[in-house]
C-alpha cells in the first residue's frame, strides 16, 4: 500500500477552508434533500430522488479506497472535523455532503430531465461538460483552501488539481445517472429503488478504478516518469470519455421534446436495431 509522504501528513490544515467546505456543503445537502422530497411528491410520492442523495452519502464511507488509489490526503491535525480514519487517511465530515452535492445533485437533474422526456444523447454531452466544471470548481476550491491534496505525481494539473480526476468523476456521475434511470424503469415498487445504494458504489468504482486504472498504476509505479504518467493519464481520460459515450448510447437519439412533429423516437432495443442497419 502506498505511504503518504511525511510532509503531507503534517501539512497545516486551513481551518477557515475546512469551515467553508463543512458548513457550505452541508447547507447545500439539506437544501438538496428538501428539493428531492418535493420532486418525489410531484411524481406520485416516489422516494427515488431522496434515495439518490442518501445512496451517495452512504457510498462516501468507501472514500478511503479512492484516497489510496488516487493518492489523496485530507490534511489533519487537532481541530479537524472528521469521522474515522482508514488506510491512514482521516475522513472529513464534509466528505458525505460533498458526495451529495457533487454526484447526487447532477444525477437528480439528469433523471428529472429524463422523466420529462427532455434529454437525449446529444443533450447529455453539454450536461456532462457542466458536471466536469462543477468537479473542477469544487475541488480547486478545496485544494487551494488548504484542506487536502493529491500528493501523487499527477500531471495535467490546473491550480494543483489533476484534470483526469474531473473527467473520471464526470463519467461516474453519468453512469450512475443512466443506471439509476434504468432501475427506475424496471422497478415494481419503492423497495426496488433501494438498489440505488448498490448502484452508486458500483458505478463509482467501476468508472474511477476501471477507466482510471491506467492513471492509478502510473502514479504508483516504483519509478514514475512524467512521460509515462502523462501517457497513462491520457489513456484513462480516453477510457472515461468512451464510457460517457457508451452510457449516452442508452438514451434516445432525440428526445420527444426535440424530435420533429410526428416523428417516432426510437429507444431501447428498437434504437439499437436501427443503428445496426
Amino acid at each position: 500500500m502506498p505511504t503518504t509522504p511525511v510532509d503531507v501528513v503534517h501539512h497545516h490544515l486551513n481551518f477557515a477552508g475546512q469551515n467553508v467546505l463543512s458548513y457550505g456543503s452541508w447547507i447545500l445537502t439539506v437544501a438538496l434533500l428538501v428539493v428531492a422530497v418535493q420532486l418525489g411528491r410531484r411524481e406520485k410520492g416516489t422516494p427515488f430522488y431522496v434515495y439518490m442523495v442518501l445512496a451517495s452519502m452512504v457510498a462516501a464511507l468507501a472514500e478511503p479506497l479512492y484516497d489510496v488509489g488516487f493518492a489523496l490526503y485530507f490534511y489533519s491535525q487537532k481541530g479537524m472535523h472528521h469521522t474515522f480514519t482508514a488506510f491512514g487517511v482521516p475522513q472529513p465530515v464534509w466528505a458525505y455532503s460533498g458526495y451529495a452535492v457533487l454526484y447526487a445533485a447532477p444525477a437528480i437533474y439528469i433523471n428529472r430531465k429524463l422523466a420529462r422526456g427532455k434529454l437525449d444523447r446529444r443533450e447529455l454531452l453539454p450536461v456532462a461538460g457542466v458536471i466536469f466544471l462543477m468537479s473542477c470548481a469544487f475541488e480547486m476550491i478545496g485544494i487551494n483552501a488548504g484542506t487536502y491534496t493529491y500528493w501523487g505525481p499527477h500531471v495535467l494539473r490546473i491550480f494543483k488539481y489533476p484534470l483526469v480526476i474531473g473527467v473520471l468523476e464526470t463519467a461516474q456521475v453519468v453512469c450512475f445517472s443512466i443506471a439509476a434511470a434504468e432501475l427506475r424503469k424496471r422497478a415494481r415498487s419503492s423497495l426496488d429503488l433501494l438498489g440505488l445504494f448498490a448502484i452508486f458504489p458500483v458505478t463509482m468504482f467501476g468508472a474511477n478504478f476501471g477507466a482510471g486504472a491506467a492513471v492509478i498504476i502510473g502514479i504508483h509505479l516504483g519509478n514514475p516518469t512524467t512521460a509515462i504518467v502523462t501517457v497513462l493519464t491520457l489513456v484513462s481520460i480516453g477510457c472515461a470519455l468512451v464510457l460517457i459515450r457508451l452510457a449516452a448510447s442508452l438514451l434516445p437519439a432525440a428526445s420527444p421534446a426535440t424530435a420533429p412533429h410526428g416523428t417516432a423516437v426510437p429507444s431501447g432495443r428498437l434504437a439499437a436495431a436501427r443503428a445496426t442497419k
